[in-house]
């Protein structure tokens, strides 16, 4: 008798399964989407950078699955929802508390307060784990990082600092988070916790802040709309990282799909995990 199959399918969601890129959706892939995700054997993570509150409007808006958690915050929350009720992880909040090293977020936002190049975010996407800011696109990335950086190791404080860039309104986002708040650790922490092994588990974006885990030994797909920047990106750093064969690009060399969004998605699942795709559904996986 076969092993059960199973998967913790994480997700990043703005431009990875939610379609509000420039490129077009497939017409039904939100529909297969769904579908696979219903199956009993599926357990789906949205691993974003939106607060709670945005995860649950998207959810509505763009008539997504209700995942079984959610990795919100670029990986400083993680909530398991069952029933209707969204339960933060204590235990995670303890995991990465250590490393701002008894700074608050208020006091780190005034060791920051030099650098008057960077703009506060508004207040619904900060959290006690997540310093977030604008930045613009002319401005040299590097060297602010770099700044930012030293004034954060003057103070004794282990910190992750994230750039990716909302395309829709061209602004660059900085997110300054616990050393290991980052979307990586937060997967791994939920792997862990539920007792998944690695090749039970695959992560699919298409971002900036998606590169950890997409060049991480984490079986990963890259959807077929990031940028062409992003896409150069992974190849290289997971050649470099030892991890070629974890990372898988979705194509749209297809007649009648692409590798758009969730069609991408479930391309990633095909390659990844191709038991859960017999003969007569193949088409899920184009």
């Amino acid at each position: 008798m076969m092993t059960p199959v199973k998967v913790l399918l994480c997700t990043d969601m703005d431009r990875t399964i939610i379609p509000n890129g420039f490129q077009p959706e497939p017409a039904d892939a939100r529909k297969r989407f769904s579908n696979f995700c219903e199956r009993e054997d599926v357990k789906l993570a949205y691993v974003t950078g939106r607060h709670v509150s945005l995860v649950k409007r998207a959810i509505k808006n763009y008539a997504l699955p209700v995942p079984d958690f959610a990795i919100t915050d670029v990986g400083t929350k993680i909530y398991q929802i069952g029933k209707g009720s969204w339960q933060q992880m204590a235990d995670w909040e303890a995991e990465i508390d250590k490393d701002w090293n008894g700074k608050t977020h208020a006091q780190l936002k005034q060791i920051l307060r030099p650098i008057k190049e960077l703009r506060l975010q508004e207040s619904t996407k900060q959290n006690t784990h997540k310093l977030s800011y604008y930045l613009p696109l002319y401005m040299d990335k590097d060297t602010i990082i770099a700044r930012i950086e030293a004034f954060l190791k003057d103070a004794n404080v282990a910190a992750s600092i994230l750039w990716s860039v909302d395309e829709p309104k061209n602004i660059g986002l900085l997110d300054v988070l616990p050393e290991h708040a980052t979307k990586l650790h937060a997967i791994e922490f939920l792997q862990q916790k539920l007792g998944y092994k690695l090749d039970e588990v695959i992560f699919a974006g298409d971002s900036g802040n998606d590169l950890p885990v997409l060049t991480s030994h984490i079986p990963s797909v890259l959807v077929d709309n990031a940028s062409a920047e992003i896409k150069q990106a992974a190849l290289e750093l997971s050649k470099h990282n030892g991890n070629a064969e974890a990372l898988f690009l979705a194509s749209s060399s297809y007649s009648d799909n692409n590798g758009n969004y969730s069609a991408g998605v479930l391309q990633g699942v095909a390659h990844f995990a191709p038991d859960f795709f017999t003969p007569t559904n193949k088409e899920t996986s184009s």
